[in-house]
């Protein structure tokens, strides 16, 4: 183990090194500095070549007319979420968002890497050595990330539009769903994804914070449990019980179908509340947990309204085909910042 160890940190400082001699960080002299969670960055103003090493930074930069140098695989649908493809296509891939391939990161010589603590500390210095880097606390807060990219590239107007249009459709959606429930509402939610061998309940993530920024409440069962938590015994399908329950599946994995089916299948499971009263909803786990940007957050509010039969008036498919096609655009300057998407 010591020996892997030594190992590793040889090849860092190998990579380090031949990194120092690239000589692509930005001159101190230029830019200017932004305040995320690794530290103050000083950056160009008009960053030309950005690389997003996870996913919500991917979706940001589309939704903010950024067609990235580079990006990281996706979790499913791979190589590409499908609902980026066409504002991604022919776009560098740099790995997994895990394990980004630093040298090829390099090799794209970037002007800007859009990383975040909670996976890319310990390959921060490397990363710093390459471009000037930013960073959020989290993966799945997606307006911080919005915020974050918007700023670093010049686009605080459209992510101001884009947050502003937002709260315009949770403020309708909330005002639409209380309205269609009456004493039924608010709804205590619970989103679960089905893997092989078991069963996660979430509480927090992309998924929670969105319902809970829409009024939902989660069960009893999840509260202060962290992220949420991993059932792998039929025996306690009873701590999901809510009065709405989201699926998220992966429905090209079959021994994730035969879970599904086998715990569904359970007299417990035909006690919850959510299933005597219709309303278990399979969802699309890429709107929900994997996409981690704004474009992911309005997918996920379609569904929603769909899912309650209310009338959406605002969907997400005009924004992102919009962004889509204004991704295509080249780099502006800091005071061309062009309409929202």
């Amino acid at each position: 183990m010591k020996t892997r160890s030594r190992i590793q940190c040889l090849w860092q400082t190998l990579l380090l090194a031949s990194l120092m001699s690239l000589g692509t960080s930005a001159d101190a002299r230029d830019g200017h500095t932004i305040a995320n969670a690794f530290g103050d960055t000083r950056i160009p103003d008009a960053p030309q070549r950005v690389v997003t090493l996870y996913q919500g930074a991917t979706d940001s930069a589309v939704a903010l007319g950024i067609t990235p140098v580079g990006v990281v695989d996706s979790w499913l649908e791979k190589p590409m979420y499908r609902y980026l493809r066409d504002a991604l296509d022919d776009v560098e891939h740099v790995g997994l968002e895990t394990q980004p391939n630093l040298e090829k990161v390099a090799w794209l010589d970037p002007d800007l890497i859009v990383a975040t603590r909670f996976r890319h500390e310990r390959v921060r210095p490397l990363l710093e050595r390459i471009a000037p880097t930013v960073a959020t606390g989290s993966v799945f807060d997606f307006k911080a990330t919005l915020s974050l990219v918007a700023e670093a590239t010049g686009r605080e107007s459209r992510a101001r539009e884009l947050l502003q249009a937002w709260d315009a459709r949770v403020a309708d959606f909330r005002r639409k769903i209380a309205d269609r429930l009456g004493d039924d509402w608010p709804q205590k939610a619970a989103v679960v994804r089905f893997k092989s061998d078991h069963l996660r309940i979430y509480s927090t993530g992309f998924a929670g914070s969105i319902l809970d920024e829409l009024g939902f409440e989660q069960p009893a069962s999840v509260q202060d449990q962290g992220w949420g938590m991993k059932l792998t015994s039929e025996e306690n399908i009873p701590v999901i019980n809510a009065d709405v329950i989201f699926v998220l599946l992966e429905p090209d994995d079959p021994a994730i179908a035969r879970n599904y089916r086998h715990w569904t299948s359970h007299p417990l499971w035909q006690r919850l509340d959510a299933v005597q009263n219709d309303r278990v909803f399979e969802v699309d786990a890429v709107n929900w947990i994997m996409g981690g940007g704004i474009l992911a957050a309005n997918a996920m509010l379609d569904d929603l309204y769909a899912h309650y039969r209310l009338d959406n008036p605002d969907g997400a498919a005009t924004l992102t085909a919009a962004c889509s096609a204004d991704s295509t655009a080249g780099p502006r300057a800091r005071d061309e910042e062009p309409d929202a998407c």
